[in-house]
């Protein structure tokens, strides 16, 4: 369901990727406020009596932390303890949690769980009829507020009205995520094109990038464990929890310290993004990493996201001959629990709610 943007002038230039004729959209965001459509994100529900407890067997995040407030990264793993998706996981409703991740995962990530589904009280729904929108600068807290009558939350954390909710990202610039019914999209978009301007969704994949953040891709699952993206310090896994698919292999790699591999931010030599999958390589030429999402900056120059081995990272680097340099991450390489992300006020909130409902 894209007529909403489509009627703002927005095209789709394939099915991840949304464009408008915007000029410099990446130097927009520096000195003006922009939205922008997601279409290369995607939702699934997850609703039923037995959902919180269907989820906490598949999933790192602890489900009981999820309370409507909170809203962690999370992932899914194999038994070997790859990343078959990784996603931000939301409480809409008692009973019903939605899931945010790369849309071409939708599919896959439904039909895998759904064979497990079976066995509890819970199902799994693909929510074309959701609308994701990202908002970027310096007028977006205002706008969340005026427009969808809501105070943005803090990192990692939902604010929810009615049908609409809004979550917090990180990255240079102030952002946030809007996750609301099509047919609202369709009256939100152009109110608040009053105020910014509509751009493609490569500058939202851009600030991702910036943010040290990656939602892999359908062509990406099965091939890393959650720490060689950074999950760990981006409060993505749950050491406390108890046992979950893939659980064993990604506690001990985290605990025996035998992760070699890890997600480092770059700038490519050259004006040419790399295809995802490009190798990059030492001085002796040998194979240290790849690429695995890439942007242009407002400069013109490529940044991107690779998995390199931890043992490369002191020496010159490359990728088709062109020089590619380390950038510093907007965080440290050290675990952070989501358990501590979670403080008195939001359960003191939720208490609040309740309270009122009654």
């Amino acid at each position: 369901m894209t007529d909403w943007i489509s009627a703002n002038g927005g095209r789709l230039r394939a099915p991840h990727d949304v464009e408008f004729d915007t000029a410099d959209p990446a130097r927009q965001v520096l000195e003006n406020t922009v939205a922008i459509p997601l279409v290369h994100l995607g939702a699934v529900d997850v609703i039923g009596a037995d959902a919180e407890r269907f989820l906490q067997g598949q999933t790192s995040a602890q489900l009981s932390l999820v309370d409507g407030h909170f809203a962690p990264l999370t992932a899914f793993c194999s038994p070997k303890g790859r990343v078959m998706a990784n996603a931000q996981l939301m409480r809409v409703a008692p009973e019903h949690y939605r899931l945010i991740l790369h849309s071409s995962l939708v599919e896959p990530l439904t039909q895998q769980l759904s064979k497990f589904a079976a066995f509890y009280k819970a199902s799994l729904e693909p929510q074309d009829n959701i609308a994701l929108i990202g908002l970027i600068g310096r007028e977006a807290t205002a706008l969340t507020e005026v427009d969808c009558d809501l105070t943005p939350p803090k990192l990692w954390h939902q604010a929810t009205c009615g049908d609409t909710s809004v979550l917090t990202y990180p990255g240079p610039q102030t952002r946030y995520l809007i996750t609301l019914p099509a047919q609202v999209a369709e009256e939100l978009f152009p109110r608040l094109l009053n105020q910014c301007a509509a751009v493609g969704n490569a500058v939202w994949k851009l600030a991702d990038i910036q943010a040290g953040l990656h939602f892999i891709n359908a062509d990406q699952q099965d091939t890393y464990l959650p720490q060689m993206l950074n999950w760990e310090a981006l409060a993505g896994i749950s050491f406390k929890k108890g046992c979950y698919t893939g659980q064993e292999v990604v506690a001990r790699a985290h605990f025996r310290g035998q992760v070699k591999k890890r997600l480092f931010r770059v700038q490519i030599e050259g004006d040419e993004c790399p295809d995802n999958g490009s190798e990059v390589v030492n001085e002796s030429g040998k194979r240290v990493g790849e690429i695995i999402a890439s942007q242009v900056d407002a400069y013109g120059q490529p940044e991107a996201l690779a998995v390199l081995s931890t043992q490369a990272t002191e020496e010159p680097l490359s990728l088709n001959g062109h020089r590619v340099q380390l950038l510093k991450l907007p965080y440290a390489l050290k675990r952070q629990d989501p358990e501590d992300l979670v403080d008195s006020t939001d359960a003191t909130t939720q208490a609040d709610s309740k309270t009122k409902q009654v």
